[in-house]
């Protein structure tokens, strides 16, 4: 009886374990700033001139995001799983009006809570919905 006792343990010490691995290596992944390089039909030129970023490695508070899309600052929560779920809420943004950046602003504000799932593919970020709306980002930091 004590064997089996110990070998449940032993079992759920290792799930355990195993799942604290993959959390960990999902944060590592994602914790960047991304660079917004891919959206609906806005050019990447019109992107890369507003310096349009998700940012997700915000070290003083882990699970919040900001991002910028040229004018107005979002900020909020995400929360991005193991099994490629990502989901983002309490989302805020200052209120300022900037002519030119406003279209890209208010359609990334509208479809980031739809956001329901991501995928990192080498240095690129992938945020997709249900009904197959996506948002490519690269890596910031990568050259």
């Amino acid at each position: 009886m004590k064997k089996i006792v110990a070998g449940f343990i032993a079992i759920f010490g290792l799930l355990l374990l195993a799942n604290c691995t993959t959390q960990t290596n999902v944060s590592q992944n994602v914790k960047r700033d991304w660079m917004l390089v891919e959206f609906q039909g806005f050019t990447k030129d019109s992107m890369m001139s507003n310096k349009a970023h998700l940012n997700l490695s915000d070290q003083k508070e882990p699970g919040k995001f900001s991002a910028n899309m040229g004018c107005n600052n979002m900020f909020g929560s995400a929360v991005f799983n193991a099994n490629g779920t990502v989901k983002f809420s309490q989302i805020g943004s200052t209120m300022m009006f900037c002519d030119k950046a406003m279209d890209l602003e208010s359609t990334f504000a509208k479809a980031l809570p739809t956001m329901t799932s991501y995928k990192i593919d080498g240095h690129y970020l992938t945020l997709s919905n249900a009904s197959g709306k996506k948002m490519k980002f690269v890596a910031a930091d990568w050259d």
